[in-house]
């Protein structure tokens, strides 16, 4: 009897870890007006001027959302509609999605550059710059890792 119930748990984890899985990648197009409101209000109020390409959907219990525009752009938001990540391909981030002391850190030590990505998570933010340089941040926007 244990060996037929070990069996059938086994089964069981196995059938969960496959499904999981094989749901992890699963993007799926969404119109813009399905993204959360806090989503759509982020695109229109700083994005006003892009074409959005496309949207999209990952994840069924976890949700994250990505929009994509017309010129290479993308921004990625988490299952509540708050930014996660934005990624330029035409120029630089909006200033308003980075914070003032990363700002002030990259117009001092690295002049010319412009910041073409951001991506923040419970604990810091990560920078990539114009020159290929990947900077990490904590909160409180000290630099702890510079990435060449």
């Amino acid at each position: 009897m244990k060996t037929i119930f070990r069996n059938i748990s086994l089964a069981l984890v196995a059938l969960f870890t496959v499904s999981t899985t094989a749901m992890a990648d699963d993007d799926r197009p969404i119109d813009f007006s399905q993204l959360p409101k806090t989503a759509q209000a982020t695109v229109k109020k700083h994005f006003a001027s892009s074409e959005v390409l496309y949207s999209t959907q990952d994840g069924i219990i976890f949700k994250s959302y990505d929009v994509v525009f017309a010129n290479g752009d993308k921004i990625e938001f988490d299952s509540k509609g708050n930014w996660k990540d934005v990624d330029m391909m035409s120029g630089a981030v909006p200033t308003a999605f980075v914070p003032a002391q990363i700002q002030n850190f990259v117009k001092k030590s690295y002049p010319g550059t412009k910041i073409t990505k951001i991506d923040r998570d419970a604990r810091d933010y990560e920078i990539e710059l114009s020159n290929g340089l990947d900077l990490k941040f904590n909160k409180s926007g000290r630099l702890i890792e510079i990435d060449d």
